[in-house]
């Protein structure tokens, strides 16, 4: 009896331990599913994050992107390259002619070997607007040399395209400008050379001329000289309160006999207004704007000063006139330096080409802004803002008396 019952317990004692294992096994199984579990979604953040940063750090990037495979289709592509080639669509997993459109990308991209890995070369785009690009490419080689890929990266170049070309048409318009008068100056010594000095009427006539084309050379350089300094902020601005109504006065009071020669009549209407300028530099965006207004208005015709008190602590000034008007295409470039609406008529005139340009960089340094408006045989409207001088400023010291 007493074996029996001991057999009975040891077998009861392994059935529990056998539980016991089980269930321990169990736990055991459950808390390194459950550590797995927390691996592998620690990894998945991981790898998000990681995703999110390589994604942040492309779309952040100003330079276009793609990255192709080995078979040419599109991997990679970032938000810069669809800003700029105005893409709508995903192109992922498209070739490049599919996704692009370009054959000069296309060779580009067939002319890479293992040889010559990088390429690059400038692209055109017309649309919307025009736009240079510049691509650099390189295929991505694996051990044995072959290549697994290409990256192609697109840089905007078209801010210096037009640096240059504003360069080369300065160039250009300024050896025009400079040659027109040096020639008749050489031209008219010349034959005063010639025998043309022994006759006293014909001496004085080509004397006159020449000094005129002197003068104009000489406007020129100055106005070069002023256009450049402007340009590269080395014009320093005396500023202090100026009041308006007095400086117009004196500008048309000094423009008047000019303008009696073509019938014109010089008018304004400016109320009681100080403004926060340099003196000097608004009598030039004055002057300037008065006598384009007279020299290309019509003869006999009027010219309108006035100004009134606009948003923002700002004082709106205009010169308007009564003459034939400017094209509408004619409106967004005339403050171009050189451009001229009636090249024939301007230079008649004896013009430099470059008042404009110079109103709209003193006014621009003002913190002022100018435009102009139009219409065929209605005259022409130039505005310009400037700022209001503050009663600080106006009680700090007396405004010029112009």
């Amino acid at each position: 009896m007493f074996w029996p019952a001991i057999a009975l317990v040891l077998a009861g004692a392994l059935v529990a331990l056998h539980f016991w294992w089980r269930a321990r096994y169990r736990a055991e199984e459950k808390r390194a599913a459950l550590s797995l579990q927390r691996v592998a979604e620690q990894h998945s953040q991981a790898q998000r994050q990681l995703e999110l940063r390589q994604d942040a750090m492309l779309n952040g990037m100003t330079e276009g992107l793609i990255l192709l495979d080995r078979e040419g289709r599109v991997q990679l592509s970032n938000r810069a390259l669809g800003r700029l080639f105005g893409l709508t669509e995903d192109i992922h997993s498209r070739t490049l002619m599919e996704a692009l459109r370009r054959h000069e990308l296309a060779a580009l991209v067939q002319g890479l070997t293992s040889d010559e890995p990088v390429a690059s070369s400038e692209i055109r785009i017309s649309t919307p607007a025009e736009r240079w690009l510049e691509v650099n490419a390189a295929a991505i080689l694996d051990g044995a040399g072959q290549s697994s890929g290409v990256l192609l990266v697109f840089h905007d170049v078209t801010r210096l395209k037009q640096v240059e070309r504003a360069r080369k048409d300065f160039v250009a318009n300024v050896s025009h400008e400079l040659r027109t008068p040096l020639s008749l100056i050489k031209g008219y010594v010349e034959t005063l050379l010639d025998g043309a000095r022994d006759n006293p009427e014909v001496a004085g006539k080509f004397l006159h001329t020449i000094d005129r084309n002197a003068d104009r050379l000489r406007l020129l350089i100055e106005d070069l000289l002023t256009i450049s300094e402007l340009e590269s902020g080395r014009l320093p601005l005396q500023l202090q309160p100026v009041r308006l109504r007095e400086l117009v006065e004196k500008v048309l009071a000094d423009l008047r006999p000019r303008a009696l020669n073509r019938g014109t009549e010089l008018r304004s209407d400016i109320p009681e207004l100080t403004v926060n300028a340099d003196p000097v530099r608004l009598e030039q965006v004055l002057t300037n704007l008065v006598d384009n207004a007279n020299k290309y208005g019509r003869p006999g015709g009027h010219v309108f000063v006035s100004a009134r008190s606009a948003e923002h602590q700002q004082v709106e000034c205009s010169v308007a006139d009564d003459g034939p008007g400017i094209a509408p295409e004619a409106l967004e470039r005339i403050f171009e330096r050189f451009y001229r609406v009636d090249k024939a008529r301007s230079r008649e005139q004896g013009g430099t080409g470059l008042g404009l340009s110079i109103v709209k960089h003193i006014v621009q340094s003002h913190d002022g802004r100018v435009w102009a408006r139009s219409e065929p045989g209605k005259g022409a409207t130039f505005y310009f803002t400037l700022p209001v001088a503050s009663r600080t400023q106006q009680s700090a010291g007396s405004p010029p008396e112009g």
